[in-house]
């Protein structure tokens, strides 16, 4: 009957988020609804407290509500939020631009064809996405400084387009906020995580999905016979003038962390030193170098006011969606979905590996159908160490694969904020971007599950 009740609910999620519902309130109220029918069934379901009756209890169902909070708040979601202030107060004393206009200023001195050039700078924007971790923000930068000097070397727009896109397919580096949560949930330091486990992985998926990139662009160029507009047919943005050194800024918190990881590793020395401090050490220095450009105190106190709304803001779009998820596989585990699906797998003789293959293509197509890398993580992550101890192996070669699948589905979602913003600011159809990111991310998908089958 539990399981019933679950598919039920499923549907229903499948059906709010088609329809466009907001993904937080779908999550929360289909977690909720699961949780009183399991108290009505006379599950055992909330940690520390007996289940003396048959009735519906609501105090138990608000607990568990209130317990994620409180959970989510306190660890990944404090993280989280001083992730979106540091990131939302680089970008406003123009930090984030200087980055990319330091990082991509030689590039039309590279000596390449204009499709190489396309993809010989995708690795390159790829590593400014760690420092600049949101999608959809990091792809608009690009739009306005990289996309016109494509163009103008003869680059397709949709070509330009789909790399741009492409930059932003693996959510990764101690500033994203998937990272934040999949570190937490594997229950290693952020930092070990990134250096230990993402990179190696994502590295020779990036340089696949490059020349994948290549092979694909040059094919629908010749086939749709496209013919790229002059660069001055697009507005450039006129961006501030800062100091060379602005563009170290949005590196700094990865600069420390790795430093410290570094120190502890190899000399001996045992600094405890988390990614919240980190990010709070950075906004300092930040603030210092803001005040080093404009001498003025009222200009440096107003200018705080920025983390505070970037803390607010990843508040409402992405600690939201940490929550409610929790919430909602707090459901799925009550009605015992979790235990059953187990439970099937090991009746049928399959192992660990067809597992890994199944969530990670559920996140992968629950990212796609929400345009959520955020949300289809979140909603399947906090139900991995459970299914990994049942079938003896570690977390973490479960979790990377689902955190690098949530942010490859949003990269070839119609409806995620990176392609639409994109694609409006380009002038090339949603489609059109959607199909020439297929097969690179599909290739990457298959790769890195049978890269992540071969070290189960």
């Amino acid at each position: 009957m539990g399981i019933l009740i679950v598919f039920v609910v499923l549907f229903f999620v499948c059906w709010s988020l088609i329809k466009g519902f907001p993904a937080q309130a779908v999550l929360l109220f289909s977690g909720i609804l699961m949780l009183m029918f399991a108290s009505l069934m006379g599950f055992d379901f909330l940690e520390g407290i007996t289940n003396d009756d048959n009735k519906i209890s609501i105090v138990k169902v608000i607990s568990i509500v209130s317990n994620q909070f409180s959970k989510s708040l306190g660890g990944v979601g404090l993280m989280i939020m001083s992730i979106g202030g540091f990131v939302a107060y680089s970008d406003h004393i123009g930090a984030s631009n200087e980055l990319v206009r330091r990082t991509l200023g030689g590039i039309k001195t590279l000596k390449l064809s204009p499709s190489l050039t396309c993809v010989a700078i995708l690795p390159l924007m790829q590593l400014i996405f760690v420092c600049i971790p949101s999608a959809a923000g990091c792809a608009c930068l690009f739009m306005v400084s990289v996309f016109p000097v494509l163009v103008g070397l003869g680059v397709s727009r949709a070509s330009a387009v789909s790399v741009i896109t492409g930059s932003t397919a693996f959510g990764m580096g101690p500033a994203s906020a998937i990272t934040a949560s999949a570190s937490s949930i594997a229950n290693l330091p952020i930092v070990d995580y990134f250096i230990q486990y993402q990179i190696p992985a994502v590295v020779p998926l990036m340089l696949l999905m490059a020349i994948s990139y290549y092979f694909v662009n040059r094919y629908f160029d010749r086939k749709d016979n496209l013919v790229s507009k002059n660069i001055s047919n697009y507005e450039t943005q006129e961006l501030q003038v800062v100091p060379g050194y602005f563009a170290l800024i949005p590196i700094i918190p990865i600069i420390i962390l790795v430093s410290v990881y570094l120190l502890n590793e190899y000399m001996e020395i045992n600094i405890l030193l988390n990614t919240t401090m980190a990010m709070l050490i950075s906004w300092i220095i930040a603030l210092f170098a803001y005040y080093t450009k404009n001498k003025s105190i009222s200009l440096l106190m107003e200018s705080t006011k920025v983390f505070w709304t970037g803390m607010s803001n990843i508040f409402v779009t992405v600690v939201t969606l940490v929550i409610t998820a929790g919430v909602f596989a707090k459901g799925l585990i009550s009605l015992g979905f979790i235990q059953a699906m187990i439970d099937g797998v090991q009746y049928l003789g399959l192992g660990s590996s067809l597992v890994l293959i199944i969530f990670t293509l559920l996140v992968f197509l629950s990212s796609m159908l929400m345009g959520s890398g955020n949300a289809a993580f979140f909603s399947f992550g906090p139900l991995i160490p459970d299914i990994a101890t049942k079938f003896g192996v570690s977390s973490i070669n479960m979790i990377l694969p689902m955190n690098l699948a949530a942010s490859l589905g949003r990269t070839v979602s119609p409806i995620s904020g990176v392609v639409l913003a994109t694609s409006s600011i380009a002038d090339v159809p949603v489609a059109e971007i959607v199909k020439r990111n297929f097969i690179p991310i599909f290739i990457a998908l298959i790769i890195m599950l049978t890269m992540q089958i071969l070290f189960l």
